[in-house]
């Protein structure tokens, strides 16, 4: 599914919405469906979701060997200086009075991103990113701890009217029958990518 932002994938302590909402109007079974991976609630794009155990069991197998392929669009301040990289910090929890938030830290779980420039303006640039690893919110703290932090983030970054800027763009499934998807970005990102270079894909448009 293309998940929208702001649409968490399980309920939280405050209520409201999520994604598991829907579940019953995609399977009556009892034995199912399943989030096959999880998005953040203010990231939009592809979620896969399993009707079935026998391909939950296979989807939670490709992503734990990492042939799941994800791919994400990012608009970040400012951006790197060349054209493609990779960022290797290891991430942990840190928990106080006011919620947690990850952090980069020595002693934390191995994260590696690889980033690559799509387009940039003075004042933003357009990345592709790839996640070697899962970790909770690894694009948006390897960003941010680099120097250029996403658009919207306004736990690693600063706040924008139109919310984070990341999006699942693609994702591919080594399935018997290989799957890939791929996500538009949302209205509220169009005019920083167009700002960047983006051009639409008039096909999807008509």
């Amino acid at each position: 599914m293309n998940k929208p932002a702001g649409l968490p994938v399980h309920a939280g302590p405050a209520g409201g919405p999520c994604v598991e909402d829907w579940f019953p109007q995609l399977s009556r079974r009892k034995d199912g469906p399943w989030l096959a991976h999880r998005l953040d609630t203010d990231t939009s794009g592809c979620l896969a979701i399993a009707l079935r155990k026998q391909p939950l069991l296979a989807l939670q197998q490709a992503f734990a060997t990492k042939t799941a392929q994800k791919t994400y669009w990012a608009i970040v301040r400012t951006g790197p200086q060349t054209d493609t990289g990779r960022i290797d910090l290891p991430l942990e929890k840190q928990s106080s009075q006011k919620g947690w938030r990850m952090v980069t830290s020595p002693t934390g779980a191995s994260a590696a991103t690889r980033w690559k420039v799509l387009g940039r303006n003075k004042d933003l640039c357009w990345l592709e990113l790839v996640l070697e690893t899962g970790r909770t919110h690894q694009a948006r703290v390897h960003c941010a701890a680099m120097g250029w932090p996403i658009l919207g983030d306004s736990l690693y970054g600063t706040a924008h009217p139109e919310g984070l800027h990341l999006l699942a763009r693609r994702l591919t499934l080594p399935l018997s029958s290989p799957i890939t998807a791929v996500a538009p970005p949302r209205s509220g990102m169009k005019p920083a990518l167009l700002a960047c270079g983006w051009k639409p894909d008039i096909k999807a448009i008509l």
